[in-house]
């Protein structure tokens, strides 16, 4: 079962990537049809690249290790 705890556990692994940058992800809510909604912060969040980072680096981390997921979206 997909919970913002385990969420938040697997992008421990991902995240000191984004703070690199000064950046980070934060989980915003995890919805029962497998989509995972997460909000970049920092530079990530006004950065032209974000949506590369969301698509190859967060929902690629997460869905690697919750095969539950179909979808990670980000939000405001």
């Amino acid at each position: 079962m997909l919970t913002t705890e385990s969420i938040s556990a697997s992008l421990q692994r991902i995240r000191p990537y984004l703070q690199q940058d000064e950046g980070d992800v934060e989980v915003v809510r995890v919805l029962e049809d497998g989509i995972v909604e997460v909000r970049l912060t920092g530079s990530c969040r006004l950065c032209p690249m974000s949506n590369m980072t969301l698509r190859a680096g967060v929902e690629r981390a997460l869905m690697f290790d919750h095969k539950e997921i179909k979808r990670v979206e980000q939000v405001g």
